[in-house]
């Protein structure tokens, strides 16, 4: 079974998922005219002029990208972008850029079919995401197609976003700071109980206060490293660039990689990380109070811009500056070897920051998984789910996860093929309503001119 379960992985994630997930980046990116690129200006306004917003029902489009980040950023921005490195070369980072550049597009798509389509529930909230834009999007004869991302979004959850991640933290806790698992275990159990309590905007709230606070902490520190060695950044680059075209030799501990090796584990990595394709963020930016589509559709995007061009950036650009790529040191230990070469506290710095990025993505994937179960089982369900969320966080901790990861892997490719699917369908919407918003602010604008 183990056997069978890791070759449906590797089937998956070696070829045919990050293909079908940069095949639709690419058709959303061309059909908007490249619009999601030439409006990043225009989308961090919207997120500002929101940030402000208090909100009565919901929570503000601010507040829905820090609950999107919470989830978004991970363990695949230290972890991930070692790994994709260290098994793809310098080039693998190129490659993350090219599935963000045109992932913008797609989380754009993703999130203004969220606002378009979703629903209010009982409790006069907003709901949606890819189970309802399939529903309501694309008619009752492919309502299968939502319970379909439904059961697979609900049970992803416990893995890549539960149980993997509270592993992660006890690990690099225990390594940095010498924590023994168990109260690693019991602490965090209690405390994302507690946050859970408040649903929703108790969620909104951490992830408000943490997402900024942790990502401006460890950019900070990697912009230091990268500092540090800021005569090597050209050459650097260079060596990215040109590995992303002609593959990287063997050196040092590095086994050497292909072009279709940096290019398979780059863009596999990117799409992982910024979760571009995965369906999973616009369950966060449905609840928006935002009564435009393409507002927080733009917003959205944003999401995938702070992940991997900029997060995952400082990572890759650390780890190839101070030359620990090509050693011996993998994963997690691969980030904080770089950031310890110039920072007396860089490998303390790495598990903090793990620690907290891990945790906030627990928060968020929270919120997925019981909006899935929702969909699915009605809003009953949401109290034994997040009862159940919070006991398998020790679970998770104390596990062997090497088959928790290939299940999670799989259940999160699941879930993308019906986005996917979705998106395809409903691409020809998504550009009329981005037409129509962008041509009615054209209009205002000439207006106020005029008077």
């Amino acid at each position: 079974m183990e056997s069978l379960i890791l070759s449906i992985n590797a089937l998956l994630w070696g070829k045919v998922l990050w293909i079908l997930i940069i095949a639709v980046g690419a058709f959303l990116t061309f059909r908007l005219g490249f619009l999601p690129l030439l409006k990043i200006g225009y989308a961090f306004r919207q997120l500002w002029r929101t940030r402000k917003t208090q909100e009565i029902a919901g929570i503000s489009p601010f507040g829905t990208l820090m609950v999107a980040l919470s989830a978004t950023v991970g363990t695949g921005n230290i972890a991930g972008v070692a790994t994709a490195i260290g098994l793809g070369g310098p080039g693998a980072l190129f490659w993350m850029w090219f599935s963000a550049l045109l992932g913008m597009a797609t989380k754009y798509s993703e999130s203004v079919c969220a606002v378009h389509f979703r629903e209010k529930n009982l409790h006069g909230k907003y709901v949606g995401g890819p189970m309802y834009y399939i529903k309501n999007g694309m008619g009752k004869k492919w309502l299968w197609l939502a319970v379909l991302f439904a059961v697979f979004g609900s049970l992803a959850g416990f893995g890549i976003g539960n149980t993997v991640q509270a592993n992660s933290v006890a690990a690099s806790v225990e390594r940095a700071f010498g924590v023994e698992r168990n109260w690693t275990a019991l602490v965090m159990t209690i405390v994302i109980g507690i946050v859970l309590i408040g649903g929703l905007r108790g969620i909104a709230r951490a992830a408000t206060a943490l997402v900024p606070f942790m990502s401006v902490v460890y950019v900070i520190a990697g912009f230091i490293v990268i500092a540090a060695n800021v005569s090597e950044i050209p050459s650097a680059l260079a060596m990215v660039v040109e590995s992303a075209f002609t593959g990287t030799a063997a050196t040092g501990g590095f086994a050497g990689a292909t072009v279709a090796l940096a290019i398979e584990k780059g863009i596999a990595r990117g799409v992982f990380s910024n979760e571009a394709g995965l369906g999973s963020a616009p369950i966060a930016h449905a609840a928006a109070e935002s009564n435009s589509p393409v507002e927080q559709g733009c917003v959205a995007m944003l999401g995938t811009f702070i992940d991997t061009l900029i997060i995952c950036t400082i990572t890759g650009f650390s780890i190839i500056l101070t030359g620990v790529w090509d050693g011996d040191f993998q994963g997690t230990a691969m980030s904080q070897a770089a950031f310890s070469a110039v920072l007396p506290f860089g490998d303390q710095i790495v598990a903090l920051s793990l620690s907290l990025f891990a945790f906030t993505t627990i928060l968020g994937w929270s919120y997925y998984g019981e909006r899935c179960a929702e969909f699915l089982l009605g809003e009953k369900i949401v109290f034994w789910y997040r009862c159940v969320w919070v006991a398998a966080v020790p679970i998770g901790v104390l596990m062997s996860l090497e088959l928790v990861w290939s299940i999670a892997d799989i259940l999160n490719g699941l879930m993308a093929i019906p986005n996917v699917i979705a998106l395809f369908a409903l691409s020809g919407l998504v550009v009329k309503l981005t037409r129509e918003h962008f041509k009615a602010d054209t209009n205002t604008a000439v207006s106020r001119e005029s008077n």
